[in-house]
């Protein structure tokens, strides 16, 4: 399995969620980058926002996003 470009840009736009606090979303204006409106539509379509651009997490989202702390976390430090 490789990592996509896309798959790259959701995990970098699910790491702009605070995990500190569930109750802080994000807005992804139309003039974002292209890249962005994108990922934003996915993670909508794929259930893990509450809104297509952007919004709040769902409880995946919440989820997925503790995973990815946890990958970023581990391959941040790997030698």
């Amino acid at each position: 399995m490789i990592i996509t470009t896309e798959m790259l840009d959701e995990m970098n736009l699910l790491l702009q969620f605070k995990s500190s606090s569930l109750m802080s979303g994000i807005k992804i204006h139309s003039d974002a980058a292209p890249e962005n409106i994108a990922a934003a539509q996915r993670l909508f379509d794929k259930g893990l926002t509450d809104h297509v651009d952007g919004g709040y997490l769902t409880d995946a989202g919440v989820e997925l996003l503790e995973h990815i702390h946890i990958l970023y976390s581990a391959l941040g430090h790997a030698k």
